[in-house]
C-alpha cells in the first residue's frame, strides 16, 4: 500500500544566488521535504555542495532536509551531514562496500536511513539492504545532472519494491527522483511510490505553489 504523497523539490534546480528565499517558496507552495543532492566529481560526473551549506540550510528551512549522497565512499561524510541537521539520508548501493554498517551507521546518528540505486541496478542486488531502511530512492535517470528524461523501465522495479513492502515493511517508503513532471508522475504512483524528486518541474517553474498542486494532482489521475 502506498503512503500519501511526497513532493520534494530538488535544490539543484534552484537559484543558488537566493538559496533560502528559494527553499521558503516552495516551503510555502506546499512541498514536503527539501531534497539536497550531494555530488563529489567521482561517482558522478558533476560537483555540488556539501555539509556546510546544508548546516546553513538547516537554519532557516522550515522542511526537512532529504539529502541523497551521490558520493565514493560516504562514510566519510555521514557524521558531518547528522550535525548538518539532514534527517534522511540516502546513499548509494553501488558506492558502498559494507552498506549494511553504513546504514546502521546512518540510524546511529539519528537520520532515517535510506538506500539509492541506479536505473541499471536489479532489484535482486537491492533486496537484502530492504529490512534495514526507511526508505529506497529509485533513479529514473542516470545520476549527476538535472533535466533528463525518465527512464520509464525503472518502473518495473517501482513495482517489484511494492511488493516486496506489502509483504513485509508496509512502513517502507518509495522515492524516484529524475525526470518528474505531470506526464511522468501518474505512472510512478500507481508502481507506487510516495516520495517524488522534482527539480525544475518545480524551481524551474514562475509559480511554485501551482507547480506542486499540478504534481499532485496528475500524480491522482
Amino acid at each position: 500500500m502506498s503512503h500519501p504523497i511526497a513532493i520534494a523539490p530538488s535544490i539543484l534546480s534552484c537559484d543558488f544566488a537566493n538559496l533560502a528565499a528559494e527553499c521558503a517558496d516552495v516551503a510555502r507552495g506546499g512541498a514536503d521535504l527539501l531534497h539536497v543532492d550531494v555530488m563529489d566529481g567521482r561517482f558522478v560526473p558533476n560537483l555540488t555542495l556539501g555539509a556546510p551549506i546544508v548546516a546553513s540550510l538547516s537554519k532557516v528551512a522550515t522542511l526537512p532536509l532529504d539529502c541523497h549522497l551521490m558520493v565514493e565512499e560516504p562514510d566519510h561524510l555521514l557524521e558531518d551531514f547528522a550535525k548538518a541537521g539532514a534527517r534522511w539520508l540516502s546513499v548509494h548501493l553501488e558506492a558502498c562496500r559494507h552498506l549494511h554498517r553504513t546504514v546502521q551507521r546512518i540510524r546511529a546518528l539519528g537520520m532515517a536511513p535510506g538506500v539509492a540505486i541506479n536505473p541499471h541496478t536489479s532489484f535482486a542486488e537491492l533486496e537484502p539492504i530492504l529490512p534495514f531502511v526507511d526508505f529506497v530512492l529509485v533513479m529514473s535517470v542516470n545520476p549527476g545532472f538535472g533535466g533528463q528524461q525518465f527512464i520509464a523501465q525503472v518502473l518495473a522495479k517501482v513495482e517489484a519494491i511494492a511488493a516486496w513492502r506489502a509483504l513485509h515493511n508496509p512502513a517502507l517508503f518509495i522515492q524516484i527522483d529524475g525526470g518528474i513532471t505531470p506526464q511522468t508522475i501518474a505512472a510512478a504512483r500507481r508502481a507506487g511510490v510516495d516520495w517524488f524528486v522534482a527539480g525544475s518541474a518545480v524551481f524551474g517553474q514562475a509559480d511554485r505553489t501551482a507547480a506542486i498542486a499540478g504534481l499532485r494532482r496528475a500524480a491522482q489521475a
